[in-house]
This record gives structure tokens, C-alpha cells and sequence, in this order.
């Protein structure tokens, strides 16, 4: 756990600072705002397939999806942990680089209370998985569950594509077919892996028991569902948003876009 933590701790600022730094050297026209915001979305990448990589292994190491454990389930929500507390500070800072341009020249009160008035929704997300999720997954479920972890880490497999449709449209490649298969990918990905999940999550517990479906939230720890609603909600919302994006992406046509 404390080694974990340690290295953790270590890892994602180091590497976003190295990051930035390497952008200096490589693009030196670049400006600090962009080298921050285009590291920020790199780092963010890296995490999520470290999450998605460790999640399909426990899934697929845990054929008691109750029972059965497997030690990555336990160990990489001490490398989450770190990684949410750095990326609230990293948002902040994208935040105030962008702000920047505008109002705010120096870092104060204000420019905080602007931070979480914008990103209230995402910095509470982070709060819940810091404050109610890790100690749910790390004490409350004892030794059972390792499955379903598994499959909340696998809920990152659209965070790469999500960051990539970003840094194209920071490159200036909004327009390039590149970007709309990533948008389609975008949909797919985060549809099934932030939605269906959930769904999914409940009938491998009904399979496994032996019970309908809609009996599952009868049967399981009242924690257990409370965190699922809190997880899904802000994911439909954020899919809504997604979903009005992709509409203005693929029906604009190259006349619009002329005009």
C-alpha cells in the first residue's frame, strides 16, 4: 500500500513534468498554456490504460465474480488515489492557463473559486471516488468483489480517445477525418464501458445467484448501489453532452463550415 502510494505520488507529477518539459525542448514555439494542456491530456491517457489494462485482468482472473480475488484490484486504487488528487491540481492549473489569457494573471482565491465554480461537476466526481469509493473498495466490501473493481477500472477505456479528440482540436485538426472516427470511437467506448457497465455489473451478480435482474439491488450492500447511482449519474450526463457533440460533428457539412 505505502510503497504503491509512494510511487504513485512519484509517477504522475514526474511524468507531467518531464512532459512539459520535453514539449519545451521538442517545440520551443510553443506556449507553457500549451504545453500544459496537451501534457495534462497525455498523462490522463497513460493513467486510463494502466486502469483499463489492470481491470481486464482481474476481470478476467475472477471467474467467482463475488469470491474470488485478485491482488490489482486492491493494489491499483492506491495508484488511483495520487492520481485523482494530482489531476484536481492539474485541472486547476489548465484552468487558470486558460483563464489567464483573459482575467486572471495570478493565482489567487478568486481564480480557485472560478475552478470549482467550471469544473464543480469533475472535482466532485474525484471527491466522491477519493472520499466514499476508496474506503467502499479498500474496507467496507471486505474480501468480496474483486470482480466488479475490475470492471469500474475498465470504465476508463474512453478517457485515451476522449483526450486524443482534445489534443486534435488544440492541434488545429478538428476537421480531419482522424478526428471523426475518434468521435465515433468516443461514442462506443464510452457508452459501453461508462453505461452498459453498470448493467453489466448487475447481471453477472444475477447469473452468479441465480436471481432476475431487477432483484439484484435487493440483494446487494445498500453502499453498493448508492455508489453505482452516484457513478452513472454524472456518466449519462457527461454522455449527453457527448452525444450533442457528435451531432454538430458529423452533420455540419464542409459548406457550413465555409461559410
Amino acid at each position: 500500500m505505502w510503497q504503491t502510494l509512494a510511487i504513485a505520488s512519484v509517477f504522475f507529477p514526474g511524468l507531467f513534468a518531464l512532459s512539459v518539459r520535453s514539449l519545451g525542448w521538442a517545440a520551443p514555439a510553443w506556449s507553457l498554456k500549451d504545453r500544459i494542456l496537451l501534457t495534462s491530456r497525455m498523462v490522463s491517457s497513460v493513467q486510463a490504460t494502466m486502469a483499463t489494462v489492470s481491470g481486464i485482468i482481474v476481470v478476467l482472473n475472477c471467474k467467482d465474480v463475488v469470491h474470488d480475488r485478485y491482488w490489482l484490484a486492491v493494489e491499483y486504487v492506491w495508484v488511483i488515489v495520487p492520481y485523482m488528487i494530482y489531476d484536481i491540481y492539474v485541472m486547476y492549473l489548465c484552468h487558470w492557463h486558460k483563464s489567464k489569457d483573459t482575467s486572471e494573471k495570478k493565482h489567487s482565491l478568486a481564480s480557485v473559486r472560478s475552478f470549482l465554480k467550471k469544473d464543480r461537476l469533475m472535482v466532485t466526481h474525484h471527491l466522491f471516488i477519493l472520499v466514499v469509493l476508496t474506503p467502499v473498495a479498500q474496507y467496507l466490501r471486505g474480501e468480496l468483489g474483486d470482480f466488479f473493481v475490475g470492471c469500474l477500472f475498465v470504465a476508463e477505456l474512453s478517457t485515451p480517445f476522449v483526450s486524443l479528440g482534445k489534443i486534435l482540436m488544440q492541434l488545429k485538426m478538428q476537421d480531419t477525418l482522424l478526428h471523426k472516427v475518434n468521435g465515433i470511437l468516443i461514442l462506443v467506448t464510452f457508452f459501453l464501458c461508462r453505461i452498459v457497465l453498470f448493467p453489466f455489473m448487475y447481471r453477472a451478480y444475477a447469473r452468479h445467484t441465480g436471481i432476475p435482474i431487477y432483484m439484484v439491488p435487493f440483494h446487494i450492500p445498500i453502499h453498493c448501489n448508492v455508489a453505482n447511482a452516484s457513478l452513472i449519474a454524472p456518466q449519462l450526463y457527461w454522455f449527453m453532452l457527448i452525444c450533442r457533440k457528435a451531432v454538430r460533428l458529423y452533420s455540419s457539412s464542409p459548406s457550413d463550415k465555409n461559410r
